[in-house]
């Protein structure tokens, strides 16, 4: 090629760059290799290439959603498999706690040496709590039975409560002691107050610690009047009723004069049945003291003095000084816990539907 045709290509930019230019490096070489592939642009693919481009894509894409929906299956078995071994769980827990209850539960087997048949009567008295009269009563009655117990202990600790059923245990008591076989001993914990103390009673003794706090003979009714509240922001009750005193306690109308007279015989009818209750259970023990019955509340020693008690005791204390060691074999029914729960349970449901509770309003129980 002659140097005119040589100077033109030059100028036109056609140089050999094999034949023509500097020479290059191996490395200096790669890298213009590797400049010039990536400044020169891509060559065109071909309808077939970009068929099979978006049929891997779609392919990419399926693989994903069934993927994603395996995951999802696998989690889901999961959670059944979870929920299924739970309610399983639960099913034998279940017929474990009626197992035991029935053939293991070490409340039905009597010790053979002598001890304090011990019944449980721990806070507040209502039907539907674990101080039930029914539960109770079954205890004293286990108690009773057993041919080792020495002595029937109720051990209290306990505000107190519904009448009725603290009444139910008064009675039962004293039934049990015209039979005359065994001691029945009221020991009072922490507290035992109205309607604990209505039941302790009718003990043959009762012995609490020094700070114990005993009494409070009284009946309480506690209500709230929202009359002017509702008015003052612009509430309509509505209460229909037959009869014409029948929503004579409802807190949203006010109270006359003849209905709070009326009311105040109910509680102070209540309140002489707790008094010749309290009168027949201790005789003339009792000091003659107006305030014993004025719904007052003392600490172990002024109960002592005022006859509400018999002795400054304890439940150990009075275990080793029958027996010279502690003795005691608890009596008191085991709690179903998924009894307890279903209650739990009905109450908190009852009380956000609007239910009543079943409870007596009249209550011998601190306030």
């Amino acid at each position: 090629m002659s140097d005119d045709k040589r100077d033109d290509k030059r100028e036109a930019g056609q140089e050999d760059r094999w034949t023509q230019g500097p020479e290059l490096s191996p490395e200096e070489a790669r890298r213009a290799r590797e400049a010039q592939a990536a400044t020169s642009p891509p060559p065109p693919e071909s309808a077939e290439v970009l068929r099979e481009r978006q049929r891997l894509a779609q392919q990419e894409m399926l693989d994903r959603w069934i993927g994603g929906v395996l995951v999802e299956q696998r989690r889901t078995r999961r959670w059944k498999l979870f929920f299924r071994f739970f309610f399983a769980a639960l099913i034998l827990a279940s017929l474990s706690a009626t197992l035991y209850g029935i053939f293991i539960d070490p409340g039905t087997r009597e010790p053979e040496r002598q001890h304090l048949g011990v019944v449980k009567v721990h806070g507040v008295i209502d039907s539907e709590s674990p101080a039930s009269a029914e539960r109770i009563i079954r205890g004293l009655n286990r108690a009773w039975e057993a041919e080792s117990a020495a002595a029937v202990v109720l051990h209290i600790d306990s505000p107190g409560g519904s009448p009725v059923q603290s009444q139910r245990v008064f009675n039962e008591i004293l039934r049990l002691r015209e039979k005359g076989d065994k001691p029945i001993i009221a020991v009072i914990e922490d507290i035992g107050a109205s309607g604990a103390y209505y039941i302790a009673a009718a003990a043959d003794e009762i012995v609490a610690a020094p700070a114990s706090l005993v009494g409070s003979i009284g009946v309480i009714f506690a209500s709230f009047g929202f009359e002017e509240a509702i008015d003052h922001l612009g509430i309509e009750r509505r209460i229909y009723v037959s009869g014409e005193n029948k929503g004579f306690l409802d807190p949203f109308s006010p109270v006359a004069p003849e209905e709070r007279d009326f009311w105040q015989t109910v509680m102070d009818t209540t309140h002489r049945q707790f008094i010749d209750a309290v009168q027949a259970g201790r005789g003339d023990r009792l000091a003659d003291d107006d305030r014993l019955f004025s719904g007052l509340i003392w600490n172990g020693e002024q109960a002592l003095e005022l006859g509400l008690v018999d002795g400054i005791s304890s439940l150990d204390a009075l275990s080793h000084e029958l027996f010279d060691e502690l003795r005691i074999h608890d009596y008191t029914p085991r709690l179903d816990p998924f009894e307890r729960l279903s209650r739990q349970f009905g109450r908190v449901a009852a009380e956000w539907a609007g239910v009543p509770s079943s409870q007596s309003p009249v209550r011998y129980q601190l306030p």
